[in-house]
């Protein structure tokens, strides 16, 4: 029976895509840059996915990302740019950033009572924490686990086995990877990482394809609850 549910924070509770776009088209102005066109939006993406990637196959560290990924994004613009000091420009800006994901405040509030909530996200600690903060949803989670606090990056085992030996046990007993969810839009650190420790998954697409890793899939957070939900109804009627 499904007795906890681990969630990762961007775009899945909060959106990060729409944040990129605001803050290229603002911050470009903002240092006199060159007028942001949509197009660019996917060049980060390109880059950006090719650090997170290194960091997750353990070929990278969040803080070489900072010091290299808006150099890198810049190169391939055409644009003159201290990538470093935009960086910083991002990362501030990031931090107070808290704009959720559609149904995310509702998906939280039907399983809290039903499920242990815990957060699981690749990241800075303190930001990702301000920011779930700052949307109201810290309160919903038991407990926070952050790649930069946990010393390494989903979808390593490590990661996740760091997370359950952190997680107390409650009533039913010690929560072990049978009994737990993943719910993540990541194919590879969500649905690979979740299932290759023994979870079951839950893919929010946002359009893309669902991954063969995932045990559910969809575009919206209501209908995985849903999927939870039945699956916790059913685990409950079980001798």
């Amino acid at each position: 029976m499904i007795r906890a549910v681990l969630i990762d924070i961007d775009n899945t509770l909060l959106e990060f895509d729409a944040f990129v776009r605001e803050n290229m088209e603002q911050g470009f102005r903002v240092f006199g840059l060159r007028p942001y066109e949509p197009w660019m939006y996917d060049v980060f993406t390109e880059e950006n996915n090719r650090l997170w990637n290194a960091i997750e196959d353990g070929l990278l560290t969040l803080e070489t990302l900072q010091q290299i990924r808006w150099n890198r994004i810049f190169e391939r613009l055409g644009i003159r740019m201290d990538g470093v000091r935009f960086e910083q420009y991002f990362r501030e800006s990031l931090n107070e950033s808290a704009i959720p994901v559609e149904g995310a405040q509702a998906f939280l509030s039907r399983l809290s009572g039903r499920f242990r909530l815990f957060a699981a996200s690749n990241g800075p600690y303190a930001q990702q924490i301000h920011r779930l903060d700052l949307s109201g949803m810290l309160s919903f989670f038991e407990d926070c686990f952050i790649s930069e606090e946990i010393g390494c990056s989903k979808p390593s085992p490590e990661f996740f086995s760091a997370v359950f030996k952190r997680i107390r046990p409650d009533s039913s007993g010690p929560l072990l990877p049978g009994d737990t969810a993943i719910v993540g839009d990541s194919a590879s650190s969500d649905m690979a990482g979740g299932r290759a420790f023994g979870m079951r998954t839950c893919h929010l697409l946002r359009g893309r394809k669902p991954s063969p890793e995932a045990d559910f899939a969809s575009d919206r957070l209501s209908e995985i609850a849903d999927y939870l939900l039945n699956e916790r109804e059913k685990g409950e009627q079980t001798p």
